[in-house]
């Protein structure tokens, strides 16, 4: 039945190309669609990792719930030990300590509420690829009171790199303590209100503002973002002894998991679309190619041919269709997806940013099972319901058709 089915398609050259046409189209939007959200879904989150979390942070056990309101109570006193057993974890790129604090930030004739990281400068600026310096230079390790300012905090005061400025805070002992710092650069993330309020200190400036020696978290970079699983579950049975908790990128990210699932949500409705789409659009080629060849059915029944035959050879030629431009537009859609990412995309800023990104199309291979899947399927539901009328169309009937 299969080889019969094979020779009909081949017969019917201009129906089958419609149909395939219209299978080929459906697959490549799939793809071209899902590449598209996926390449968010990476993006976005190289985004948070190389500007913000790290792809790990490890605090001391409770940090993560309560640390806001009782820094005090949660410093790692010894980071050293515990930065050298996460560095011998394979696929850790770097382990970098930070000291978070909040204060007030005087320019010498007004004060603005900030939140602070005292930082290693150097293995920063190796981590923060997705930070852009828009005036002045990235902090170094050599700048013992330099201080880099979100986009938003100079703005706020009208700071340029070279002013001077003072950081008011209050030590772990509850005093307040003082220092000035001169600005080194300004930078801007992906978040507006990040850049609103955090500035960026060298960690032993840090240190001697809070008086302490300790840290609040150790964050660490990866060497692929594809493995932040399986390194957070090796570390958290390494440091469980040590009282230390670990927290990937996602958890420390919920805007990343919300932007997801709207994705998820807005990528199934339009599947959905385009299955519709292509159910309709091969109904309508099947339709025509059918009904136009009532007659060779008709004649093939007055051979002796039983009216099921008639019904799964139509079936098994429309299994074949969605099998051929289901893989025709896999092939299809890979192409176009090489081809539009080699060229990139321009994309507007995301909500609450300013800075825009080059879009590409990823090459996933759950959306290419998921685009050939869809093809196949809407080509033979489409062939079902025509298939079932005219195997019933009485044979006098449908010999008729040849006159």
């Amino acid at each position: 039945m299969f080889k019969l089915a094979l020779r009909n398609i081949f017969r019917q050259k201009i129906h089958t190309l419609m149909t395939l046409a219209a299978i080929i189209s459906g697959v490549a939007g799939i793809i071209l669609a899902g590449g598209w959200v996926h390449d968010i879904y990476t993006q976005l989150g190289e985004a948070l990792i190389h500007s913000q979390s790290g792809h790990l942070q490890v605090y001391r056990q409770g940090y993560f719930a309560a640390g806001s309101r009782s820094p005090e109570k949660y410093l790692i006193d010894a980071p050293d030990t515990i930065r050298q057993q996460i560095a011998g974890e394979t696929g850790v790129a770097q382990v970098m300590a930070r000291l978070n604090f909040s204060g007030l930030i005087n320019n010498g004739k007004s004060d603005l509420p900030i939140i602070g990281e005292g930082m290693q400068p150097d293995l920063e600026s190796a981590l923060g690829s997705s930070i852009r310096i828009v005036a002045g230079r990235q902090l170094a390790d050599k700048d013992s009171f330099g201080i880099l300012l979100g986009k938003g905090v100079a703005q706020a005061l009208q700071l340029q790199p070279g002013d001077p400025v003072t950081l008011l805070v209050n030590t772990l002992d509850g005093a307040l303590n003082s220092l000035d710092f001169e600005v080194t650069g300004i930078f801007q993330s992906f978040s507006n209100d990040y850049d609103a309020r955090a500035i960026r200190i060298p960690l032993a400036a840090a240190q001697e503002l809070l008086g302490t020696s300790g840290v609040n978290a150790l964050v660490v970079s990866l060497q692929h973002t594809e493995e932040t699983g399986a390194i957070a579950a090796r570390l958290k049975q390494v440091l469980a002894s040590s009282g230390m908790e670990v927290k990937t990128w996602v958890e420390l990210n919920d805007f990343y998991e919300k932007t997801v699932e709207m994705y998820k949500g807005q990528f199934g409705v339009l599947q959905i679309i385009i299955l519709v789409m292509v159910l309709l659009s091969v109904a309508n080629s099947v339709n025509m190619s059918i009904f136009e060849r009532a007659g060779e059915f008709g004649t093939m029944m007055a051979l002796g041919n039983r009216s099921s035959h008639v019904f799964w050879l139509i079936v098994s030629e429309n299994c074949l269709l969605g099998l051929i431009g289901g893989s025709l537009g896999v092939g299809v859609g890979i192409l176009l997806a090489l081809i539009i990412s080699a060229i990139g995309v321009p994309m507007p800023p995301p909500p609450n940013a300013d800075l825009g990104y080059t879009a590409h199309i990823e090459i996933v291979p759950s959306v290419l099972l998921l685009a050939l899947n869809t093809g196949f399927i809407a080509t033979v539901l489409a062939s079902i319901l025509p298939a079932r009328y005219v195997s019933r169309i009485p044979v006098v009937e449908a010999l008729r058709q040849n006159i």
